[in-house]
C-alpha cells in the first residue's frame, strides 16, 4: 500500500530564515512599509508571499503590496546569483529522507516559496529525485487552504488516510486537518511545539530520530 509524506521546506527540511528575513526587510523598505522585527517575520514563513504581506502589513496599499512583493522577489533572485543564498539542510534530514524512500514512502512537498525556489533548493541539495510530487505557491492558494495536500495526493495517487503533512508552524497543521490528514509537527522550526499541538498536531518530532521512528515504526 503506497502512503505519502508531504513535508514543508523553510523550517523543516531546510533553515531558510536569514534569506527570507532580508528580502522582507528590503521589501518593506522598497515599499514604504514598516520594517517588522525579525521574531515577526519568522512568524509568517511558510505563508505564500502575497498572504504574508497582509499580516506584516494590514494597512498597506495594493501599490505598496505589488512594489513589496516584486521587491521581495528581486532579493532573493539576487542572492541567488551572486551566491550568497544560504538554506542548509537540517541536520541529518538527507539521511532521513533516504530511508523513508527506501521504507517505502513516497515523498512530496507543500510550500510558500515559488516552484523556481524550492526546485533550486531541492537541487542544491541533490535530493530533488526523491521527491513524487512538488507542490509550490505559484499554483495553489496559500496555506492553511487544503490545495497544495489535495494536489500531491492526487499526483501520488494515495487518499487522506494514507497521506501524513509534516511540517513547523500552525499553518501546516491547520492545512493537514483542513485536508482530513494525519498532521506531524517538527520543533525544529519556526513555531514551537505548544502552538502546534494546540492548532491540531496529533503529534510533534522534537527531533530528526523521533520523527523517522513516528514514521518508520
Amino acid at each position: 500500500m503506497a502512503r505519502l509524506a508531504i513535508f514543508d521546506c523553510d523550517g523543516t527540511l531546510v533553515d531558510g530564515q536569514a534569506n527570507i528575513c532580508e528580502a522582507m526587510e528590503e521589501a518593506c523598505q522598497a515599499a514604504d512599509l514598516p520594517v517588522p522585527p525579525r521574531v515577526k517575520i519568522r512568524r509568517i514563513i511558510g505563508l505564500s508571499l502575497p498572504q504574508a504581506l497582509f499580516y506584516l502589513a494590514p494597512d498597506a496599499s495594493e501599490g505598496q503590496r505589488a512594489l513589496a512583493v516584486d521587491t521581495y522577489k528581486q532579493a532573493f533572485r539576487k542572492s541567488r546569483s551572486e551566491g550568497r543564498l544560504s538554506e542548509p539542510l537540517f541536520a541529518g534530514m538527507a539521511d532521513l529522507l533516504a530511508d523513508l524512500k527506501h521504507a517505502g514512502w513516497l515523498l512530496g512537498v507543500a510550500t510558500g516559496k515559488s516552484d523556481r525556489g524550492l526546485r533550486s533548493c531541492l537541487d542544491q541539495h541533490r535530493i530533488a529525485t526523491l521527491f513524487t510530487t512538488l507542490q509550490a505557491a505559484d499554483y495553489h492558494p496559500s496555506k492553511p487552504h487544503p490545495a497544495m495536500i489535495e494536489a500531491a495526493m492526487e499526483e501520488a495517487g494515495v487518499g487522506p488516510q494514507d497521506t501524513v503533512m509534516i511540517g513547523d508552524t500552525s499553518f501546516d497543521m491547520t492545512m493537514a486537518h483542513n485536508a482530513e490528514v494525519r498532521a506531524i509537527g517538527v520543533a525544529w522550526g519556526y513555531h514551537d511545539a505548544a502552538e502546534l499541538l494546540e492548532e491540531g498536531a496529533d503529534i510533534v518530532a522534537e527531533t530528526i530520530d523521533e520523527l523517522r521512528g513516528i514514521l518508520i515504526a
